[in-house]
């Protein structure tokens, strides 16, 4: 008969046993597989092979935010040009459907879902101009910024076949069985209007995104804003409203590479053929891709020039 004092040090040790090694009935279970099996205890119901699923979701959740924020982005938005382009043509509606400012409706609610669904995630930013921005500007790791642009491209290609798939017989209608001009790919993608020269194209999405890329940082920074966290994606849908009004008209205000260079991709595998890539001496590259990208920098720039106190490439030191 063991005395009390020796029970209590036997239930002790076991308090303290290392996780490396556990034991089950009289099996001694060392390294890798007593990691896999430590919540076993007291929980008959655990699968060990759930801790590959767990692996791979910690690899992958962030990545699959920005994807499907840019998908939700591109559904609400591209469906909404779909309804009010398209219902244009008596044969697939009998009166119109909205118009210009429904579209800027449908971009704004896109925005907010999608930063809704990405923004405890990833931090929602469901665009490449932006997350180099962050990289840059708000110590982003680096290493992560190749698998979100992935995923915010492959987000754009997606949620364009979805909406394609949803209306492709709206769009038989339209342009008549088998044919694919601008005319629906300005649908997906952005175009500049004819009188637009190609300075001014590049000037008006490397402003808008400037502005983007300022306000964001305005309100997730501390010491400038009190805005709740889950008020962000409201704050954006009501600047993509303003974006939408005050300077959308002559570019269609891409702002975000992956959302037009996402459905551009799915666009040339549809059928649209290269003209979508050789518009205007490649529009594609300068305008809705390399503008944001320059603009976001340019943002981020003047604000922590002029309006950031927080640690940063030019206040190493900060107020953090």
């Amino acid at each position: 008969m063991s005395s009390p004092s020796i029970s209590k040090f036997d239930s002790e040790i076991k308090k303290v046993r290392p996780t490396s090694e556990l034991v089950t009935s009289h099996t001694v279970i060392s390294g890798a597989d007593a990691e896999a099996q430590i919540a076993v205890v007291g929980d008959s119901t655990y699968d060990p092979r759930s801790s590959t699923y767990r692996r791979i979701l910690s690899a992958i959740r962030e990545p699959m935010a920005e994807f499907f924020g840019v998908a939700l982005l591109i559904i609400f938005g591209a469906g909404s040009a779909a309804s009010v382009v398209l219902s244009t043509n008596a044969g697939v509606s009998s009166s119109p459907k909205g118009d210009f400012f429904s579209i800027n409706f449908g971009w704004a609610i896109g925005i907010a879902m999608g930063v809704w669904v990405s923004g405890t995630i990833s931090g929602g930013h469901i665009n490449p101009a932006m997350t180099l921005a962050m990289a840059t500007w708000r110590k982003f790791p680096w290493r992560k910024v190749p698998a979100y642009i992935l995923a915010q491209v492959l987000g754009g290609v997606v949620g364009a076949a979805l909406v394609y798939g949803l209306y492709f017989g709206a769009i038989d209608i339209y342009e008549g069985a088998g044919v694919r001009t601008q005319a629906t790919a300005g649908i997906f993608t952005t175009y500049s209007l004819p009188y637009m020269t190609s300075a001014a194209a590049f000037f008006t999405e490397f402003l808008t995104t400037a502005i983007l890329s300022m306000v964001v940082l305005a309100l997730t920074d501390k010491r400038n804003s009190t805005l709740s966290p889950g008020l962000l994606p409201l704050a954006l849908f009501l600047l993509f409203i303003g974006f939408g009004v005050s300077l959308g008209i002559q570019t269609a205000y891409a702002l975000n590479p992956a959302r037009d260079f996402g459905p551009r991709l799915f666009l040339l595998m549809a059928g649209y053929g290269k003209e979508v890539f050789t518009y205007r001496n490649q529009y594609w590259l300068w305008c809705p891709i390399i503008a944001p990208i320059v603009g976001a920098q340019a943002g981020a720039l003047l604000y922590d020039l002029f309006l950031y106190t927080g640690q940063g490439p030019l206040n190493p030191e900060g107020d953090d």
